[in-house]
């Protein structure tokens, strides 16, 4: 008998804002059958640090993040909300 636990991400998604949602998979299997699987989720705010971050997010945020849609957020947050 064989447990194998594995995390995956396994959804990356890139919304109008710029902010970037991960889900990530924490999956256990026996004897190569999957038993169990669980789900988290994240997000990343365009500028945020990536330094804990999966590869392929740090490049999506990389390729998407330009300096214009990370101004965008910024102001957006500093707006009063009336």
């Amino acid at each position: 008998m064989s447990l194998i636990e594995k995390s995956v991400i396994d959804k990356i998604e890139i919304l109008e804002s710029g902010k970037i949602q991960v889900r990530r998979a924490d999956i256990i299997q026996k004897d190569g059958m999957e038993i169990h699987r669980t789900f988290h989720r994240h997000v990343l705010y365009p500028g945020q640090d990536l330094t804990n971050e999966d590869p392929k997010v740090v490049a999506i945020a990389n390729a998407t993040w330009t300096q214009e849609v990370i101004d965008a957020w910024q102001n957006s947050v500093s707006e009063p909300i009336e």
